[in-house]
């Protein structure tokens, strides 16, 4: 099977790259690299050239800010139209998002439009913010989730309008289109599938891949520092839920500064990031979620004590009866508990990283993913 990946966040198409790959398939992936984040793509079409430029990138902001256009689009535009003979009569192709290219409205259109006409079998995943999943936040079913801190306090409305953008009407008429011509939308994990249900054309979820295979196991060993890592974007600093994870810290700081190291990163790429992991045994990763992005499972398949969203929705859509990561609540004394929990009982570190790397094993196996991928494309072609 010829297959395209169309944009990447998290490294989630890249594994699932790989894993289709191991299963036979040629692969293209096209992006991005979703910004500083620098992750890999086979057709590289981001607005790099201006953004890169000092001089061109400054004209490029007054422009947008005279007239709302981005010259940054206009040249992934170009990149991609560039690429065209690459970008057509795919067996199946997967949207990372209903707005993989981020460019604005426009230009997206346009660029969906060329591989609608071109590729008919076209798919995506409920990945990332989208006119659904945030609409479904916004009315607040859950009882926390990234926009809680807005619901609660309507003065942060301009710290969120990078997230409220995704219902407008502008990100509708996006939605629309896109759902006009897919076959079916795919749930990343278990959030996207509470709020896709009952939408048309919504399929099974179908866990995020993780390339277990280039992901060492590391075992805790009780003899040293406990290491806890806290990495932080600052762009989703409100939405991860970081301030809970900050004061949690600073409690357990105060008690404890024999017996733990405190490593805090902010906006690093990918790269830098991953590195982290290696030498933290426990993993602040966010605390306003039911289930757990790229770079938790990545954590837990190196067997960190990650805290995440893992509560009720999460155990109980994979039958869990061991722990895999905590349940990290919007509650800095709760969670400075479970950390005190873990400090006073440094086995429990141990084994629940043993039970995280078996799970990802078993429900996030990329090679697994990618066959269950190509199944539910072709069930549904």
């Amino acid at each position: 099977m010829r297959i395209l990946l169309v944009g990447e966040y998290s490294r989630l198409h890249n594994s699932l790259k790989e894993g289709l790959l191991k299963n036979g398939h040629q692969v293209t992936l096209v992006g991005n690299g979703d910004v500083f984040k620098q992750y890999p793509v086979d057709i590289n079409i981001d607005g790099s050239f201006i953004k890169n430029n000092f001089i061109l990138n400054k004209i490029r902001h007054l422009i947008f800010k005279m007239t709302s256009i981005d010259l940054a689009s206009i040249e992934t535009f170009i990149r991609f139209k560039k690429h065209k003979k690459s970008l057509i009569n795919y067996d199946f192709v997967q949207l990372i998002n209903e707005t993989p290219f981020n460019i604005g409205s426009y230009f997206e259109k346009k660029l969906l439009s060329f591989l609608f006409r071109n590729n008919k079998k076209v798919f995506l995943l409920a990945c990332g913010d989208d006119y659904r999943y945030i609409s479904f936040l916004l009315s607040g079913k859950f009882p926390y989730s990234t926009v809680s801190p807005l619901l609660n306090n309507p003065n942060l409305k301009k710290k969120y309008q990078y997230t409220l953008k995704f219902v407008s009407k502008q990100q509708k008429a996006i939605h629309d289109f896109v759902f006009k011509y897919i076959k079916g939308v795919i749930p990343a994990s278990v959030e996207y599938k509470i709020a896709y249900e009952n939408t048309p054309k919504t399929l099974p979820l179908i866990p995020n891949p993780v390339n277990v295979d280039e992901i060492v196991y590391i075992p805790f060993s009780n003899n040293e520092k406990i290491r806890m890592f806290h990495g932080i974007n600052s762009s989703n600093y409100l939405k991860k839920g970081n301030k809970y994870f900050e004061e949690a810290l600073s409690i357990i700081v105060q008690k404890y500064p024999d017996k733990i190291e405190v490593i805090t990163t902010r906006d690093l790429p990918y790269k830098e990031y991953i590195k982290h992991f290696l030498s933290a045994h426990i993993i602040l990763d966010q605390a306003q979620a039911h289930d757990q992005g790229y770079n938790a499972l990545e954590a837990m398949a190196m067997g960190k004590v990650v805290f995440t969203g893992a509560g009720t929705p999460f155990t109980t859509y994979y039958n869990l009866e061991n722990i895999v990561a905590i349940d990290a609540s919007p509650d800095s004394s709760k969670i400075a508990d479970k950390l005190e929990q873990l400090i006073l009982n440094p086995d429990e570190i141990f084994k629940i990283g043993k039970n995280a790397r078996t799970f990802v094993e078993k429900e996030h196996h990329y090679k697994a993913i990618a066959k269950k991928y190509i199944e539910t494309w072709k069930a549904h072609e």
